[in-house]
């Protein structure tokens, strides 16, 4: 595995194994990895040639008040866990690099964005479609691969790659959990033991509502209380957001169709520690239970 840290150089080697041929997949991080970022880099692995993980701490998606500073990094780790899943290349750049003298620019997506991540963090998704346009010009990938877990954000990306034509395909793997339902994130090494064994509760309201659809409940407002009422049920758990959504556009029907995608989304604070978890549900033709077609 090689590590390179200039975009410049990144780019030349990746503009030559394109003139070689070679199909090439990046994988975009914060660092930190864990379970869930290697099962990324051995999808990309079986779909490309050439795998290439990033590792950036993007300063331009933390608002004033968030965890940047503090945000846990460690580059031996990484390198490690990385070349062990596959990876050909770390692209490892410092800030000065990616954000230059003079920088100005940043691309501002709407419409998907203006609800629950982009709502409670005003400008993250700015500065995550600002950082990706980046990669995806330094590594001239013909796959990026992401996790379900950070699901608005695929869905921005989704947008990014349709409205600047970039020629790439965006693939989503599946959210990777702890044998307890736990989702893999960088941000559990902050939760103390008693918050790590409260914060299993997202796991389970999915759960709840995601049995409740099967049984035939449709309606948004009834799923959403679902999941309310399972993460009240521990009172230190602070909720920000909990809700079904159509699953492609982020709109919220009062009730949901049959054949349609659903994602069940919260984020919450257990502590001071800002978790997200997420469910992706289809309503199904033939329910256990008659459907509610209306409110």
């Amino acid at each position: 595995m090689r590590v390179i840290s200039k975009p410049n150089e990144m780019q030349t080697n990746v503009e030559s194994l394109r003139n070689e041929g070679k199909k090439i997949a990046v994988i975009p991080t914060m660092g930190y990895l864990h379970e869930g970022h290697t099962s990324l880099i051995r999808k990309g692995r079986e779909l490309a040639d050439i795998v290439i993980t990033t590792l950036f701490v993007n300063p331009t998606q933390f608002g004033p008040n968030e965890d940047f500073e503090k945000y846990p990094r460690d580059f031996a780790r990484d390198f490690q866990l990385a070349e062990e899943a596959g990876t050909d290349f770390l692209f490892n750049p410092v800030t000065e690099d990616i954000y230059q003298d003079g920088y100005n620019t940043l691309i501002s997506i709407s419409g998907i964005t203006d609800k629950f991540e982009g709502a409670s963090r005003q400008g993250h998704f700015d500065g995550v479609a600002t950082i990706v346009a980046k990669i995806f010009n330094i590594t001239k990938p013909h796959y990026a691969i992401f996790g379900q877990k950070d699901y608005q954000q695929t869905l921005v990306i989704k947008q990014l790659v349709r409205d600047f034509f970039f020629d790439l395909s965006v693939v989503v793997a599946p959210t990777v959990r702890e044998s307890d339902g736990l989702a893999l994130s960088s941000r559990n090494v902050y939760l103390s033991p008693d918050e790590r064994t409260k914060a299993v509760i997202l796991f389970k309201a999915l759960d709840e509502a995601e049995i409740a659809i099967q049984k035939g409940e449709n309606r948004r407002k009834i799923l959403n209380a679902i999941l309310h009422n399972a993460i009240r049920s521990i009172p230190e758990i602070k909720i920000d957001y909990a809700c079904a959504a159509d699953a492609d556009t982020l709109e919220e029907p009062d009730v949901f169709l049959p054949g349609e995608h659903v994602i069940l989304m919260i984020a919450v604070f257990n502590g001071i520690t800002r978790l997200i978890d997420n469910a992706l549900v289809t309503i199904p033709q033939d329910p256990q239970v008659k459907k509610h077609y209306f409110v």
